[in-house]
């Protein structure tokens, strides 16, 4: 019923935005009764009977997810309340950037609260995620010094600089006569704790911690995990610095690895989280609409040793340019974080379901916590890992029309395929997914801004494998 009201001789009328269908008008005294009759329209898509079939059972798991992501949100608010985050913080700067309004200084604050580190360095310049951790890597590690990687093999593009794979001349760890030790998972895929327990030497500087799978088929690591492996590092080696791959991780749990607490009740020793965090912007901590940039965050003595390896000794946190509008983009986006994160665990249970339904192998299980975003499933050749990667393309805003294709990438040392349509370059967050071309032919699936994209996936994947 909308209500009309007379002013002397006029009437003071603002019509809705859509048109109403008026059955009767009935004029007392000075009201106007205006009846209207609504026909309800229900706009609605049915997804295919697999896909349908998975949403309904996920939803009391999607709630669980919301109720992460409500956390979360309040830990990034409590930061920015403390750093009193405004609007003069969004200018950018020039040349040495010297003159920034408090941006770069507010950000990084907020950043090291939010993951309970001593500082954080967060910025455009760094490239990506494997730019940001070699930086602390070269923070940390001096000739002679070992680096000793816990949970099997790195991520490819980590290869070249451990010098694994080397590169002549390019100075990688390995020519400044840093060695390197791996410690093989376990049969079931997990860290090897018996092995761990007693690996480290008098000469490992630094343990380096991959969260994520990587293009392992192996369960990626909880922060109960990590807070394991800390405590058994430091029992060995109090003054070993333990370094955490972050990326893919950041929000997925209700705290950073920065802050496990690491307790050896039998000497008294207490321990807080790991020293050194990194990872990168265009995924999770981006919100989707960082447009670059990484991090690294932790004990104040590593982050300023990075940022003097991302500048030079003597400048360190200093200086850099942010362009304008770049610095907004950074603070919005570490503020929706926990929110796409959320639609990402989401789409990654989606997926493992449908999957799994079809009868492929999937990583993690169905149904299970998360601690990262990455969906693997083990599509068993080169033709379906294709058609897998050409069916996610299909439903990307950018590029749908692109035909993904298979070669060689700088950092990788198989053939890869993706599958990216999206408004960032290389933004995995948005939704993505890539493979090696190598056994099992495994495909990696990550982002999304709301988990319905999966599902729309999932149903020109059902079509297409």
């Amino acid at each position: 019923m909308a209500m009309v009201t007379v002013n002397n001789s006029f009437l003071s009328w603002r019509p809705p935005p859509f048109p109403l269908p008026i059955s009767s008008i009935n004029i007392s005294g000075k009201k106007i009764r205006v009846s209207c009759s609504f026909q309800s329209t229900s706009i609605g898509y049915s997804f295919c009977p697999q896909v349908k079939e998975a949403v309904e059972a996920l939803y009391p798991l999607f709630q669980e997810v919301d109720n992460l992501v409500a956390f979360n949100t309040s830990r990034v608010l409590k930061a920015y309340r403390n750093a009193r985050v405004g609007t003069h913080h969004f200018g950018g700067s020039t040349g040495y950037g010297h003159n920034e309004a408090g941006g770069r200084e507010a950000l990084d604050s907020a950043f090291a609260e939010i993951v309970n580190a001593e500082s954080a360095i967060v910025r455009t310049q760094f490239f990506s995620g494997t730019h940001a951790i070699a930086c602390a890597l070269y923070a940390i590690l001096r000739p002679g010094d070992e680096l000793l990687a816990v949970a099997g093999a790195p991520y490819d593009t980590l290869e070249e600089v451990i010098g694994i794979r080397n590169t002549p001349g390019q100075g990688s760890l390995k020519e400044f006569k840093v060695s390197y030790r791996e410690l093989p998972l376990a049969g079931d895929g997990s860290v090897d704790w018996d092995a761990l327990a007693t690996a480290v030497k008098p000469q490992t500087k630094c343990a380096l911690i991959q969260r994520s799978c990587g293009y392992a088929w192996r369960r990626s690591l909880s922060i109960s995990d990590i807070r394991k492996a800390i405590n058994s590092i430091k029992k060995q080696n109090p003054e070993c610095v333990v370094f955490v791959d972050n990326c893919y991780g950041e929000f997925v749990e209700s705290m950073e690895p920065t802050a496990v607490m690491a307790v050896q009740t039998s000497r008294s020793y207490l321990w807080q989280g790991a020293d050194i965090i990194a990872g990168s912007l265009i995924k999770n901590p981006g919100g989707t609409i960082a447009p670059c940039g990484g991090y690294v965050a932790g004990k104040d003595k590593w982050v300023k040793g990075a940022a003097a390896r991302l500048s030079a000794p003597g400048i360190g946190i200093d200086s850099g340019a942010t362009p304008g509008g770049i610095m907004r983009l950074l603070f919005q986006g570490l503020f929706l974080s926990p929110q796409m994160v959320g639609e990402s665990i989401k789409g990654s249970l989606l997926v493992a379901d449908v999957m799994a339904a079809e009868g492929y192998k999937v990583q993690p299980l169905p149904r299970v916590p998360r601690h990262d975003v990455i969906q693997a499933v083990q599509l068993g050749n080169r033709e379906r890992l294709l058609a897998f990667c050409e069916a996610v393309q299909r439903c990307c805003p950018v590029g749908s029309y692109i035909k993904p294709v298979a070669g060689s990438t700088p950092g990788y040392a198989s053939e890869v395929v993706f599958a990216d349509g999206t408004f960032i370059d290389g933004s995995t967050s948005e939704l993505s997914c890539d493979g090696p071309l190598r056994d099992p032919f495994s495909v990696f699936c990550q982002g999304c801004t709301h988990w319905t994209q999966w599902a729309l996936v999932m149903e020109e994947v059902l079509k297409s494998i």
